[in-house]
């Protein structure tokens, strides 16, 4: 939650990103378990956007007037990109789902929205050390594990899904338009490992 009574720091403006995408696989979630309210919660998802690009943009208007900044320039950009990409890659899914006309949802892909969901709160988490200290940190470095560890789950859920879709679907616009699903997806997810490499880097940067 940003402080109310003092101008909002890098630390506050990351945080938010890192919020905003937690809420957006939330919403996803709510949209793949309900695809007859595609319509209301892709509607959703891009206000949740348009409020991660409002957050973005406030950190980047910041960083463009402030000379002394608690990190570099470059980390605390690339990191604002990354968590805006988060949320923008999960809007996507939703709203080409419901472009789609995607009616049902595959069995495979309620499991990968969970692992969605929960390698967006683990970044939430590593984002919030970062004003602690975090290259003395003794949590951050399983929690950056983890965050990989969710991915790799990820590729697999990604791999076992297509090989499902290519065996059990045989119209080639309905296989086209679930792998573009799975692929995003797994796009958010993959943005997610960047995030954590990139404080991974920082890590050994400051220390």
């Amino acid at each position: 939650m940003l402080k109310i009574g003092k101008e909002e720091t890098f630390f506050d403006l990351l945080e938010s990103q890192a919020k905003i995408a937690v809420k957006a696989a939330e919403a996803f979630i709510c949209l793949i378990e309900d695809l007859k309210g595609v319509e209301t919660h892709s509607a959703l998802l891009d206000a949740i956007e348009r409020e991660g690009d409002e957050v973005t943009h406030r950190l980047q208007n910041k960083l463009s007037r402030t000379f002394i900044t608690p990190l570099d320039h470059e980390d605390l950009s690339e990191l604002s990109h990354l968590l805006d990409d988060v949320t923008d890659c999960i809007e996507a899914v939703g709203a080409r789902m419901g472009m789609y006309k995607l009616s049902v949802c595959r069995p495979d892909l309620v499991p990968f929205a969970a692992n969605l969901l929960e390698v967006t709160k683990v970044t939430a988490a590593a984002v919030n050390e970062l004003q602690r200290q975090f290259h003395r940190s003794a949590t951050l470095p399983d929690v950056l594990v983890k965050i990989h560890t969710l991915e790799n789950e990820s590729d697999r859920q990604y791999r076992a899904a297509l090989m499902k879709l290519f065996e059990e679907v045989t119209d080639p616009i309905t296989i086209l338009k679930w792998k573009e699903v799975y692929e995003r997806v797994e796009s958010a997810i993959d943005i997610c490992e960047s995030v954590a490499n990139v404080v991974d880097n920082m890590i050994v940067k400051y220390a």
